[in-house]
């Protein structure tokens, strides 16, 4: 039996997640299992269920590899857990081939492509990195950007000088809810867009 396993990280569209469930049912999996999870989670407990449905024989089937795993050591111990189960792992596109873990050749190939997507991403990582340090030293880098939560005391500050909420949403770059929110949610006469009751 083929079994269909679906994944995309929770920042991607749902759309991605449909495609692959298509993807999946055209090459014949009776069952798929989808979420919407980060790769790098090793707890996926829709994963975890697919796995436990597998029976002796059965192919557990995915669009690509990284829909299953993050790193070559994590596929790998994928591909252990289903062979002691006496099953397989079937990626329907690696370069436009599909590769069956079951065929020594594949699972080969599959551990060599896996191993250059793994070095590709620490290279990634090494010039973010870098360019951070770099930003740094030049005092360039100045982090993220505060939230509005963190702004509090910079709101109230600007408040107290009698700046009207509008006013400090924009010097502040955030919502005019976020204003509301960080004072208390209590109006202001000098916010400039009261009613002639007092009235937002």
């Amino acid at each position: 039996m083929l079994i269909g396993y679906a994944r995309t990280s929770t920042t991607e569209q749902i759309a991605g997640l449909e495609a692959q469930e298509r993807e999946l049912k055209a090459a014949g999996c009776s069952k798929v299992y989808s979420e919407q999870i980060s790769g790098t989670k090793r707890d996926r407990p829709l994963l975890a269920a697919a796995l436990e449905h597998m029976r002796q024989g059965d192919v557990l089937v995915v669009t690509k590899p990284d829909r299953l795993a993050r790193s070559t050591m994590h596929l790998l111990q994928f591909v252990d857990t289903l062979k002691a189960k006496g099953c397989g792992l079937r990626v329907l596109s690696m370069n436009g081939m599909v590769l069956d873990t079951t065929s020594p050749t594949s699972k080969l190939m599959l551990t060599m492509l896996a191993a250059v997507a793994e070095f590709e991403r620490d290279i990634m990582k090494e010039r973010q990195a870098e360019g951070i340090a770099k930003a740094k030293a030049e005092g360039k880098y100045k982090g993220r950007k505060p939230t509005a939560r963190n702004q509090t005391e910079a709101v109230r500050a600007l408040e107290a000088q009698g700046i009207s909420r509008t006013e400090i949403a924009k010097r502040l770059g955030i919502s005019r809810t976020s204003v509301y929110r960080a004072l208390g949610n209590t109006v202001s006469i000098t916010d400039g867009n009261l009613g002639p009751h007092g009235c937002l």
